[in-house]
């Protein structure tokens, strides 16, 4: 049970406890958790017919797709990317 949880064998109720040393309710420190990487963004319009190379030319710089979404003018695709600065 992780601290600060609530756990079915305790009825619904919450452990409120003190906190055992190395850990920060419920995670334990040095967690990615509270992760302090530097990002770096870009927003790339994607072509319907080129849309797998434009994303692998860019998965192959570093970076990672976030997500698509309909760009500005309902038709066309725009890529959300980002990859970790340094």
């Amino acid at each position: 049970m992780l601290v600060g949880s609530s756990s079915p064998g305790l009825t619904g109720q919450s452990y409120h406890g003190p906190v055992p040393p190395g850990h920060r309710r419920g995670v334990p420190v040095g967690s990615d958790v509270m992760s302090t990487a530097k990002w770096e963004y870009a927003t790339v319009p994607l072509i319907i017919h080129a849309t797998k190379q434009i994303l692998d030319q860019w998965g192959e710089d570093g970076w990672e797709l976030v997500q698509v979404v309909p760009g500005p003018d309902g038709t066309n695709l725009v890529a959300y990317l980002k990859r970790q600065k340094g």
